[in-house]
């Protein structure tokens, strides 16, 4: 059974999460500083083929990527959390439909979806929980544009 200290941070542990989303979704990158990640984070996005890197470098990356997104939705499911007294580390699905901009001369952007699961290893700091690690792994893409693929 859990202690009501391991519910509680299983509970925080899960607002990070959605926290991050939201960071990610209204485009306040550099909230993810001091709302989510350490200043020593590790953030390794290259399972799509982005940055792998420092907390910096992330939210570089993420200010340059983003603008071609005018609409996305980062949605969080099946956390898996796993505490060890201050620290914890957890196995979080995403599903993440995106819209690029149109081209010239459409109506419409091209719409497509991507899972991927997050693996985290999380901290208990003084402001609370937050992500000293994350990486994603890619489970698929659908409806990419053939540009966007890697070849």
């Amino acid at each position: 059974m859990l202690s009501l200290q391991e519910i509680s941070d299983k509970l925080e542990i899960q607002d990070l999460a959605w926290r991050y989303s939201e960071i990610i979704d209204t485009k306040d990158f550099d909230a993810l500083r001091d709302d989510v990640f350490t200043a020593d984070a590790f953030i390794d996005y290259s399972a799509f083929g982005g940055s792998k890197g420092d907390l910096e470098a992330t939210i570089a990356f993420l200010h340059k990527a983003m603008k071609i997104f005018p609409n996305h939705q980062h949605l969080n499911a099946n956390h898996q959390i796993k505490l060890d007294g201050d620290r914890a580390t957890g196995k979080v699905m995403c599903w993440n439909p995106q819209e690029l901009k149109p081209k010239d001369g459409e109506d419409t952007g091209h719409i497509f979806f991507c899972g991927l699961w997050y693996h985290d290893e999380y901290v208990r700091t003084e402001a609370g929980w937050r992500i000293e690690k994350r990486v994603e792994q890619k489970s698929y893409v659908f409806n990419e544009p053939e540009y966007m693929k890697a070849g």
